[in-house]
C-alpha cells in the first residue's frame, strides 16, 4: 500500500450565485479595493490515505468527492494528489 495526501478543492458553479462570495466583494470595495471584479468562496480539504496505486487512490477520491465533500448539483471539485511514502511496515 501506498500512502497519499489530496488537496481538494469545491468550488460553486460558475452559473451559481455565490452570496458570501458578494458579501466579501462588497466588503472589499468598502475597503477601498475597487480593483475587485469578482469573489468565489469555496471549500478547501486535505485527505489521507493508503491505495494500492495512484489510479485508485484518484478513483477512491472521486466517490469521496461526489458522495460526501460536494454537492454535484451546485458545485464542481478537483483535487491535487501526492504520494507521501509507501506505508510503514512494508519490505521489499
Amino acid at each position: 500500500m501506498l500512502k497519499y495526501q489530496a488537496r481538494i478543492y469545491v468550488t460553486l458553479r460558475p452559473s451559481v450565485l455565490d452570496p458570501a462570495g458578494v458579501a466579501v466583494q462588497s466588503g472589499l470595495k468598502h475597503m477601498g479595493y475597487d480593483n475587485v471584479e469578482q469573489v468565489r468562496i469555496g471549500k478547501y480539504v486535505e485527505v489521507t490515505l493508503d491505495a494500492e496505486s495512484e489510479d485508485a487512490a484518484r478513483q477512491q477520491l472521486d466517490i469521496i468527492c461526489d458522495r460526501l465533500l460536494a454537492n454535484p448539483v451546485i458545485e464542481n471539485y478537483c483535487f491535487e494528489l501526492t504520494q507521501l511514502s509507501e506505508a510503514a511496515g512494508v519490505k521489499g
